[in-house]
């Protein structure tokens, strides 16, 4: 598969996956849809389907547009308020780019229909995630409806349930931000660092791995001793609950 980082607006990302098998091609959250096309104009594929993480207007706001310009497209997501929205997404419930094997995660916090898509190749066993405002490199989305409760069940029980291998495609270019806060957290951690340095002077850190975001992602790191005493809690969620509020606040 290959997989073409679009930065759109401020600082979100778009997406456009292409079945290198069949040329079959799809885009998460084409929020600028002239921008998008384009780009995929230049690649030779056929989009066929539009795969929206959340309803959020810098999310999904290309939506209607990018149907108007391409009538038929199929349009992925798991909540009403998506505009076009024809293909409801059930949870674990895997469906075809091609020969991709794409499998929607329910993820609600973010949102309450937050939806995260992991994609197999079974021609090269390559495996990416693209995880909206659920999961971002050294971070993690607001609970803006859902708690900390709902973002550890999502963490530790669907996101890092992943292959360690699998690539991580977040929907914001928010590294420097989210690994300064980290460091404020682990001063010490070296792959924190290491992950900091590298970044200096890269516009685009996508991708990164679920693997390297065990290693330096606070959020992924709540059952840490070292991130209990920082916080002053003794139970995980308590923990990840205090890390958000704590990076809520941070400047």
């Amino acid at each position: 598969m290959k997989i073409i980082p679009i930065g759109v607006l401020e600082d979100n990302y778009s997406y456009i996956l292409i079945d290198d098998k069949t040329k079959e091609a799809a885009v998460i959250d084409p929020v600028e849809p002239i921008k998008i096309l384009n780009v995929i104009s230049q690649t030779g594929a056929k989009l066929s389907s539009v795969l929206t993480t959340h309803h959020h207007h810098d999310h999904c706001g290309g939506n209607i547009e990018i149907v108007a310009k391409k009538p038929g497209l199929a349009v992925y997501g798991a909540d009403a308020r998506i505009p076009e929205i024809n293909y409801v997404c059930k949870d674990h419930e895997e469906f075809k780019l091609g020969s991709l094997e794409i499998t929607p995660l329910h993820t609600p916090c973010h949102t309450k229909g937050h939806v995260c898509y992991y994609v197999v190749d079974p021609a090269t066993n390559e495996k990416a995630v693209f995880t909206g405002d659920t999961l971002f490199i050294a971070g993690i989305g607001k609970f803006f409806e859902g708690d900390a409760r709902d973002m550890y069940r999502i963490l530790f029980h669907v996101i890092t349930k992943l292959p360690d291998d699998t690539w991580v495609y977040c929907g914001h270019e928010y590294t420097r931000d989210n690994l300064k806060f980290a460091l404020t957290v682990e001063p010490q951690n070296e792959a924190l660092m290491a992950k900091w340095a590298w970044c200096q002077d890269k516009s685009i850190t996508v991708p990164s791995t679920i693997a390297q975001e065990k290693m330096y992602n606070p959020f992924l790191r709540v059952n840490e001793q070292s991130l209990q005493l920082f916080t002053g809690k003794n139970d995980p969620v308590e923990t990840l609950a205090t890390l958000r509020e704590l990076k809520d606040t941070f400047r």
